[in-house]
């Protein structure tokens, strides 16, 4: 049978078109081996009983290890020989002081800038306290005190071990990186745990991406994945040491790719809860829903990075309202109990000595883009409509982190403000804050991350509203 000539101007095209696009494949995948990844991971857990952060109602030391919580380090170089490091820890949160000593020492260490290290927390409430962070709500006696501050000592020394062993470990790699998708987080600002089973539908806002970066050997072995997801591991509330669900997980993980080091990296889930929750089969649960839709995402095909790092930080001065006056506190502390009426003492002592009241915060926020994947990452427990935010500006295979490099407070929206509660008006008292963060909050943060976005060329979208 002859061929029309239309048929075999097709075939060759369709020749052609296979020909190039597998070149294509070929190059990008030559091109990303060009990455060097150095994994690492460091054993945690606290050898003594000691106090566990995140609830105030607890009223003694630890009394188990559910399993071993870690800090875990991804780092990575690029063709240039820019590196970047990933801090993963299964803890509550990292405050100030110990994350500026940190990083500090990396730069002396290492020469890494701020910029190039991101050290994220888990959030976790069933990990010890770390010194100077959140202080108000634990009635810990002084033999409790010196255990933690013992305990934060050690913490920093592991992690400059932990990041020297990663950068020692660099080797040829490929990147990545995809978006997957599990449920089970909850917005607890617009659905009542109390009345759950009997609602038919859920309110937001949400956000169930699950961010996942697959790092692999020349050999296609893979090393590490790092994931995330945008919900508080509170469905334990015990005196047993764990990860909670993100610690499942990352022990689902490591089960099924033996060999591999999984860091499981916080979201925007500052107003996210897992629910239902209080039991540790709900906790292993979330915990193995969260590790297969990793799983998924490392089965299908994902999106290979080309080794190019670029990173900009900045720390904006984010304002805060007048505090209460003296007649106030006083007023107060007659009425109040627990952790308010300390953090209401603490604040009319320093007054009455003539400490000056801070005005302002310093508030971290980081942009990384690692071939054309952008991460941004910001300081603080940041609710979710950060991240609903974000990815109508700059899309939504963006990557976002919360519980970053410095976690102070509570970082609402304009919108959670407004409208008070627990995230909006009284977790500063959690957190030690004289006052609420002012109105402009949620612009000034929006703002700046375009800003540092724009620095190392992560595209915005054509209908974002936002303004430069």
């Amino acid at each position: 049978m002859k061929l029309s000539i239309l048929r075999v101007f097709t075939i060759i095209i369709a020749l052609l078109l296979r020909f190039t696009t597998g070149y294509a494949g070929v190059a990008l995948q030559q091109d990303s081996m060009q990455w060097k990844a150095g994994v690492a991971k460091i054993d945690i857990t606290p050898e003594n009983p000691i106090w566990l952060a995140g609830y105030g109602g607890r009223d003694h030391p630890s009394e188990r290890v559910r399993h071993p919580i870690w800090i875990k380090a991804l780092a990575l170089e690029d063709l240039s020989g820019e590196q970047v490091v990933l801090i993963t820890a299964d803890l509550l949160a990292m405050p100030k002081g110990l994350s500026d000593q940190i990083r500090s020492g990396l730069k002396e260490r290492h020469g890494l800038e701020k910029s190039q290290i991101i050290i994220n927390s888990s959030h976790t409430h069933s990990g010890p306290v770390l010194e100077n962070s959140l202080s108000d709500i634990y009635p810990m006696d002084p033999e409790q005190k010196q255990r933690v501050s013992r305990y934060s000592k050690d913490l920093v020394a592991n992690m400059f071990q932990l990041v020297a062993a990663a950068l020692a470990s660099l080797q040829p790699a490929h990147l990545f990186v995809e978006n997957g998708v599990t449920r089970f987080q909850v917005n607890r600002r617009n659905n009542a745990e109390n009345s759950l089973l009997r609602q038919t539908e859920l309110r937001g806002p949400n956000d169930y991406a699950v961010p996942v970066i697959k790092v692999a050997n020349a050999a296609g072995e893979i090393l590490a994945i790092a994931f995330g997801y945008a919900c508080h591991p509170t469905v334990l509330g015990d005196y047993a040491i764990s990860g909670d669900y993100p610690g499942f997980a990352q022990l689902e993980l490591e089960k099924n790719y033996p060999g591999a080091v999984a860091l499981f990296f916080q979201g925007a889930g500052a107003d996210q809860n897992p629910l239902p929750r209080r039991t540790v089969f709900l906790a292993q649960q979330y915990g193995k829903s969260l590790a297969a839709a990793v799983e998924r995402v490392l089965s299908e095909t994902m999106r290979a990075l080309a080794p190019r790092i670029q990173t900009a930080y900045s720390e904006i001065d984010l304002a805060l309202t007048a505090p209460p006056g003296m007649e106030t506190l006083t007023t107060f502390i007659s009425t109040a109990s627990g952790y308010q009426k300390r953090w209401a003492s603490r604040m009319k002592e320093e007054r009455s000595k003539g400490l000056e009241t801070i005005k302002t915060y310093p508030f971290p926020i980081q942009v990384w883009k690692l071939g054309d994947q952008s991460i941004i990452t910001l300081g603080g427990e940041t609710v979710v409509g950060y991240a609903v935010e974000l990815k109508k500006i700059f899309g939504q295979q963006l990557f976002v982190m919360g519980y970053s490099n410095d976690v102070m407070a509570y970082i609402p929206t304009a919108t959670i403000l407004r409208e008070g509660g627990y995230e909006g008006a009284s977790s500063q008292m959690v957190y030690g804050l004289p006052s609420t963060w002012a109105s402009n909050i949620e612009i000034d943060i929006l703002h700046e991350c375009i800003r540092l976005a724009g620095q190392v060329g992560v595209p915005r979208l054509e209908a974002s509203l936002i303004p430069d």
